[in-house]
């Protein structure tokens, strides 16, 4: 067999990663630097390097912007106490949460009204979870770990929703979910699905392409939580390995001994070049061949932030 390689299509950003880069972009062009930006604005090494080099200063929290300045907020989204600090620093704020993550925002507030118990699938300590449980702190459990889900307790079993962080794999999710149902019968489920469109569909492009491959290398940072979990699904369906790397020169060269097939992918949050530049590498390797493998094509945009748009437009 000669040496080729699977390249899983989708991969790489989102609607609402290019969405928030380039909320940063533009204000730094409009407003000029510096641009403040609370968090990684997404969870990825080269785009925050790039970006810092262009005059965006990362913090992590508010009270570290001087007072009156601009902040953006990550793609990932804040809770209201965070919106609160911002105020009462008189900080002007371009808000990038993706709106997939606004929308489990809004879920939270809807059953906290209705008084549900809400029990939120995520990762302890992440930005997106920590902006959903936010919104509704005295409704809101994290349940992250099968122990979790085997101990939560809640008010009344007939009033309980699920909701998830929308960067999670698909099938833990739903192992989770069914644990809580066997506690929680009537546990209801979101009104509409909460993991967002290209992590499940960046999900299933490299389960169709796991089983060909002896090697799966996933472009990404460690931080991403949608890109470790491409190396865990790629390792889960049939790939003899899987390597998460943000840049090319991370490639160990011991990987490729005896590989034919390498499939590449890259998390949501990863720029193409740094695909392209694995690719460039991958041929001086004798990895000439590349053959796409598509599961879907995504053609979803979102519109800029208000707040941005309207200084765009005068």
């Amino acid at each position: 067999m000669p040496k080729r390689v699977l390249l899983a299509k989708p991969r790489g950003y989102c609607a609402g990663v290019d969405r928030a880069v380039e909320t940063v972009e533009l204000a730094l062009e409009k407003y000029g630097a510096p641009v403040y930006v609370r968090k990684e604005i997404v969870h990825n090494k080269y785009v925050v390097e790039t970006l810092s080099d262009r005059g965006a200063i990362f913090v992590n929290e508010t009270d570290e912007v001087p007072e009156g300045a601009l902040v953006v907020f990550s793609a990932h989204g804040v809770s209201p106490a965070v919106h609160e600090e911002a105020a009462n620093r008189s900080l002007r704020t371009i808000d990038a949460t993706c709106p997939l993550v606004t929308k489990v925002h809004k879920e939270a507030v809807r059953f906290a009204k209705e008084d549900y118990d809400i029990l939120l699938i995520g990762h302890e300590g992440h930005e997106e979870v920590e902006g959903t449980a936010g919104e509704a702190p005295d409704h809101v459990q994290l349940v992250d770990t099968a122990e979790d889900a085997a101990k939560v307790e809640v008010r009344d079993p007939n009033k309980v929703i699920w909701l998830s962080q929308t960067t999670l794999s698909v099938d833990e999710t739903m192992v989770r979910v069914r644990q809580l149902k066997d506690r929680f019968p009537d546990l209801q489920d979101p009104p509409s699905d909460d993991i967002c469109y290209a992590t499940s569909n960046r999900q299933t492009a490299v389960k169709t392409m796991a089983p060909s491959c002896d090697l799966v290398l996933v472009v990404g940072s460690k931080n991403s939580s949608n890109s470790v979990r491409l190396v865990e699904v790629a390792l889960q369906h049939g790939a003899k390995a899987s390597y998460l790397i943000d840049y090319a020169k991370e490639v160990d060269p011991a990987w490729l001994e005896g590989v034919e097939t390498v499939g590449v992918t890259s998390g949501a949050s990863v720029p193409d070049l740094l695909v392209m530049e694995l690719l460039k590498y991958l041929e001086t390797q004798g990895y000439g061949e590349v053959e796409e493998i598509t599961t879907a094509n995504e053609r979803i945009t979102f519109s800029l932030p208000r707040e941005l748009r309207k200084d765009l437009v005068r």
